[in-house]
């Protein structure tokens, strides 16, 4: 189903007919909505796999696909240059992890040296909400 929402949403947004449509798949955050990094800490060095919690205030966690007022599912970017864009579904790549169940953790195994790391909300469509949820970025090392 995730990806099935996620086709719908790239190519809804391609396409001048889908102008409304495309907008029914934004959702705004409410004020103080944050999402953080429970773990690792910011500096830290560590081994593989490298266990990474997230946590979510003033939201709830919903898996994508699910229409539920002020939720989202985690993002997370890993050693991204650039965001993505921020209103179109956000593609699963090396350097967006999607958290589409609905996860709040997961193990990586990164290869050493030092890399950077940024949480970011979707909606059930994987689109950042308008006023996106994002978090600092971290750097950690990996040995």
């Amino acid at each position: 189903m995730k990806n099935k929402l996620s086709l719908f949403g790239a190519l809804c947004l391609s396409l001048p007919v889908c102008a409304n449509a495309a907008e029914s798949l934004v959702s705004t955050a409410p004020d103080g909505a944050k999402v953080y990094f429970i773990s690792p800490a910011n500096g830290e060095t560590l081994t593989n796999p490298v266990l990474v919690k997230v946590g979510l205030n003033g939201m709830g966690v919903a898996p994508a696909g699910v229409d539920k007022p002020n939720t989202g599912h985690h993002h997370l970017l890993i050693n991204a240059v650039e965001l993505p864009a921020m209103d179109q579904p956000l593609p699963a790549t090396d350097q967006i992890k999607h958290f589409g169940a609905g996860q709040t953790e997961t193990e990586l195994t990164l290869p050493p040296g030092t890399h950077k790391l940024q949480l970011l909300l979707g909606n059930q469509f994987h689109v950042p909400h308008d006023k996106p949820v994002l978090s600092e970025s971290i750097t950690i090392t990996v040995k």
